[in-house]
């Protein structure tokens, strides 16, 4: 496999995958070198691109999905946004159920690519009604639509085995510590975390999770504690998804709102590259695990989507003032 960006495509959905690699050298790192994939470059500006091609193309040759059927899915707006893209270039209508915390960019950037979104509470969790993945599921029944449902989807793991680890293992020439990642399906840290362990099983997986999310305390403790909310947005669960696979995880770091979004606000400032809330907890959670190494390590972690999605709030000074993020 080459990763090659260049050449000349037929269509958006070729131009899935095969994202580059950059070192971060101007964050502090201590003994240890830090790189991030680039997967803000996939044509929406997400890692997500990598499952809504997979799920969609495994759906159509199972025969689950029918020609012209709508889809349905839940998401926390870049799945949606993959989906969107590998919809309208097959012809299928598509229904996003999104809670109302994300931000309005996902929306607007959702409706102008032909999808129609709704939006739903975030205040609930799974069980209740109005649930944005309990909803999807009940209108994708109502409607006779194909509920995509990414966090049971197998093929949104088998996505990350066969792209995004081998990937990584490819740009590194096999040189690779640690592997630093949220959860937000699982689908990453099941695919690319089962891929590396196959080819190293020393490499350790480490996972980043938003403060109020209950996976770091249950890896950490045992206990599963009662979620709260948190800012981030994309990654950090209330249950665990079926298919994420947290016996992979060697370590996990909790890391708070506030150090997610001035983390990504660094990364920029530092590196020039703007990226999402969840990149910053990533990053916060790779820097960490980076400062605790006694001796060098390569650290692998995702820049994973672009931060224009986020103008009106973790780039918005005023946004974070409201939050007590800066003075």
């Amino acid at each position: 496999m080459t990763i090659d960006r260049g050449g000349v495509f037929s269509n958006a959905l070729q131009m899935i995958g095969n994202t580059p690699m950059i070192e971060l050298k101007r964050l502090d790192t201590g003994c240890c070198r830090l790189f991030g994939k680039l997967e803000l470059l996939n044509p929406t500006g997400s890692i997500k691109d990598r499952i809504a091609l997979n799920m969609i193309l495994t759906a159509e040759e199972e025969g689950k999905l029918k020609p012209g059927q709508t889809i349905v899915e839940a998401t926390a707006g870049n799945t949606g946004l993959g989906l969107a893209l590998v919809a309208a270039q097959k012809g299928y209508p598509l229904l996003i159920i999104m809670p109302d915390k994300m931000s309005m960019e996902k929306e607007y950037n959702l409706t102008a690519m032909g999808a129609k979104v709704i939006r739903t509470r975030s205040d609930v969790v799974k069980g209740h009604p109005e649930y944005y993945q309990d909803l999807a599921a009940s209108i994708a029944k109502e409607k006779g639509a194909f509920y995509i449902n990414q966090f049971a989807n197998p093929a949104n793991v088998e996505a990350h085995v066969k792209t995004t680890g081998p990937e990584i293992w490819q740009q590194l020439d096999g040189k690779v510590d640690a592997f630093v990642c949220g959860v937000g399906s699982g689908g990453t840290l099941s695919g690319v975390g089962r891929y590396l362990k196959a080819q190293n099983a020393s490499i350790e997986i480490v996972l980043a999770d938003p403060e109020g999310s209950i996976l770091a305390p249950l890896h950490n403790t045992g206990e599963r504690i009662e979620p709260k909310r948190w800012l981030v947005e994309g990654i950090g669960e209330d249950f665990i998804p079926d298919i994420c696979d947290l016996s992979l995880i060697d370590h996990a770091y909790t890391i708070p709102d506030k150090s997610a979004m001035l983390t990504a606000r660094e990364l920029l400032a530092k590196e020039g590259i703007m990226a999402g809330s969840s990149t910053g907890t990533l990053l916060s959670a790779a820097l960490n695990y980076c400062h605790q190494q006694t001796e060098p390590k390569n650290v692998v972690t995702l820049l994973c989507d672009t931060g224009t999605r986020y103008l009106s709030k973790m780039y918005n000074d005023e946004w974070m003032k409201q939050q007590g993020f800066i003075e």
